[in-house]
């Protein structure tokens, strides 16, 4: 029905920024449903933690460790959201997934997930 693509993971040094986008395919009427996008991240040995969320309306929501650093945005006429990640530091790496769901409570059972991009933080 829908289909994430992530890109825009890398490798940067502490302190630097990357830019990931998020971009839905597929479904027109799933794409409309699902109206809400969140970025995920997944350390080895650690449970995934939602990093970002942005609602259908524009509203954001950030984990306490990325707030202030990290911004989310959204271009609906491109089926894209970004994740402007600034002043990143090491305890940023990980896997990052997206996902895309009705609003953020949702179930799983009616979310998306992109495979992933590696952010990788170090000097």
């Amino acid at each position: 029905q829908v289909q994430l693509v992530e890109s825009g993971g890398g490798l940067v040094q502490p302190g630097g920024s990357l830019r990931l986008s998020c971009a839905a395919s597929g479904s027109i009427v799933s794409i409309s449903a699902l109206g809400w996008y969140g970025w995920y991240r997944q350390v080895p040995g650690k449970q995934r933690e939602l990093v970002a969320g942005i609602t259908s309306g524009g509203s954001t929501n950030y984990a306490d460790s990325v707030k202030g650093r990290f911004t989310l945005s959204r271009d609906d006429a491109k089926n894209t959201v970004y994740l402007q990640m600034n002043s990143l530091k090491p305890d940023d790496t990980a896997v990052y997934y997206c996902n895309k769901r009705p609003y953020r409570w949702a179930s799983e059972v009616n979310s998306y997930w992109g495979q992933g991009t590696q952010v990788t933080v170090s000097s």
